[in-house]
């Protein structure tokens, strides 16, 4: 799902942070027992996602949307020593994989893995100022995942919303119902007055938001 010219993808890859062997293992599994493995975040977005968290150095990370955890493993990387990431994943099939996939690593102990519907894990779970957090779930419910975790992301906070281009449809004629309802979240969020916002043309677009 890049919308960047392959070989300009390629200079981008081989000039950033080298991808850790543990998510090297990760891609690799992911791509040869789970359907859809492109939803993986891959090499240059993980270390975005990587390089961000270490900027902000957060206590407290949600993620929505664990898939194989490689994304989650970034996150997990720019965590304060007593820092915790909360992930939600739908489906459970996954768990022994996860399990596998964050022991595997360093920061396996920084994770918290959940399992259901994010509309009702997020509301009652005990954080009240999250640092970061990261969507990249079924699209249809972005906005309202954005809606669930806004009053309790801290002033400052980050939250990051994935494929907000959606391969390039946003910006162009399709209009089916997917496409529409990204360039609405892309619409609301950009009309919001609380936050500052950009998207960044990584892979398949990525929405970061900060609340003021």
């Amino acid at each position: 799902m890049e919308i960047l010219d392959h070989t300009l993808q390629t200079y981008l890859d081989e000039h950033c942070e080298p991808e850790p062997e543990a998510l090297q293992n990760i891609n690799r599994e992911t791509y040869l027992k789970v359907l859809r493995p492109h939803m993986l975040s891959g090499h240059y977005q993980g270390r975005v996602l990587s390089f961000l968290s270490k900027m902000i150095q957060p206590k407290r990370i949600l993620e929505v949307g664990t898939f194989t955890g490689y994304a989650t493993i970034c996150l997990a990387e720019g965590l304060t020593e007593d820092g915790l990431i909360h992930t939600i994943e739908v489906n459970r099939e996954l768990e022994p994989m996860l399990r596998s996939h964050f022991n595997s690593t360093s920061v396996g102990k920084k994770i918290k893995q959940h399992f259901g519907e994010a509309t009702a894990i997020i509301p009652v779970l005990d954080v009240d100022n999250w640092d970061l957090v990261f969507i990249d779930a079924d699209k249809k419910n972005n906005y309202t995942y954005f809606q669930l975790v806004f009053d309790k992301v801290r002033s400052g906070g980050l939250i990051i919303i994935d494929n907000v281009l959606w391969k390039g449809k946003v910006y162009g004629e399709e209009n089916d119902a997917d496409t529409e309802n990204i360039r609405k979240l892309n619409d609301q969020v950009s009309a919001d007055s609380r936050v500052e916002k950009m998207i960044l043309p990584v892979r398949d677009g990525l929405l970061i938001i900060r609340k003021k």
